[in-house]
């Protein structure tokens, strides 16, 4: 199997280094270049051919996002994964690059966290990500559900709520959906998207700024309402809970399911528990198998499951676990799915 190999863009010398021994260190990646600014970035490009690359955002002469302007123009397909700031403008920048193509972004360890911390962080979340990005799993059969009474009375029954889960490539899918929604949506969604805190309020505020439909940050205790959406906070999980007539939300920092806080999981369950069959999933493009078990309470409660199809998806990780599942009644193209 074929190296994957890898560019890094970033001006600071020693956290160059530090990915170049982390990368090196597994037999499945190269390193076959590194540069400490964007313009010294796109020369090389041609010269080194990478699968993917690492870029920083913030940088001398030509900044991250500058860089991918450039790039987009040349590779409009190689993925490249950002690193920005846990800062408010680093998620502005971060939610900046992935509108303008960016694969994916990587929050860099802060000047607090010591060396040891950052490996970690480098060998156990980002050299996974590469992986998944970079290397298709070999296609498996999908199995679509057979219809059974429930399912078939959940189809016969108006839907009454939306219910997203989306990871890797979720702001831009996010963006594709929303477009084709009217702002008179007859539903209320609710979405968890894999997101740190901040990032979540500030992508709440653009979609909300770009589409019809209102999206906010989820706020405990909030009621939901038609036509409007709601995205889980970073490091919260957010639930639902009916109160006779009324459905509100509600945040916790229990423990992170399958590594993560907010969890696609934990907002599925409390969907099928509220809604059971007027429940509507959808799962997106993303790394890891969040969401398969909610999809499968939203499905013995009666509930329908959309899944994003593999081709359309930056990572078929978590539509493809509930496409193999068996529990996603459609696999459809992103193009498709707002529809």
């Amino acid at each position: 199997m074929a190296k994957i190999r890898i560019l890094i863009v970033d001006d600071a010398a020693v956290f160059r280094r530090a990915l170049t021994v982390e990368f090196s260190a597994d037999p499945e990646l190269e390193v076959v270049g590194a540069a400490a600014n964007g313009r010294l970035a796109l020369a090389k490009l041609p010269q080194v051919s990478p699968d993917i690359v690492i870029l920083d955002v913030e940088m001398p002469e030509l900044d991250g996002l500058g860089t991918l302007r450039e790039l987009r123009k040349v590779y409009p397909k190689l993925p490249v994964i950002m690193f920005s700031a846990l800062t408010e403008r680093g998620a502005e920048a971060t939610l900046d690059a992935l509108a303008l193509g960016a694969t994916d972004y990587f929050a860099k360890p802060d000047g607090g966290s010591s060396l040891e911390e950052s490996l970690n962080v480098i060998r156990n979340e980002l050299i996974p990500e590469i992986k998944a990005i970079c290397r298709r799993p070999a296609a498996s059969p999908i199995v679509l559900p057979t219809t059974n009474p429930i399912s078939a009375a959940a189809a016969r029954s108006p839907v009454e709520i939306v219910a997203i889960g989306a990871s890797t490539g979720g702001p831009n899918a996010f963006t594709e959906i929303f477009s084709s929604l009217p702002g008179d949506f007859p539903v209320p969604i609710v979405i968890a998207q894999h997101m740190p805190p901040m990032f979540t309020r500030l992508l709440a505020e653009r979609l909300s700024a770009q589409f019809a439909v209102k999206i906010e940050e989820g706020r405990g205790g909030g009621l939901l309402r038609l036509g409007c959406g709601w995205i889980a906070p970073g490091d919260y999980h957010m639930l639902l809970v009916r109160e006779g007539g009324q459905v509100r939300i509600q945040l916790n920092q229990e423990p992170p399911e399958n590594s993560c806080r907010p969890a696609v999981d934990v907002l599925f369950r409390s969907v099928a528990q509220s809604f059971g069959s007027k429940s509507l999933a959808v799962v997106l493009t993303g790394m890891g198998r969040d969401g398969l078990r909610g999809c499968e309470a939203i499905r013995e409660a009666g509930g329908q499951v959309i899944v994003q199809d593999e081709a359309t998806s930056v990572v078929w990780g978590m539509p493809g676990f509930v496409a193999r599942a068996g529990l996603a009644e459609r696999v459809l193209p992103l193009a498709s799915i707002g529809p």
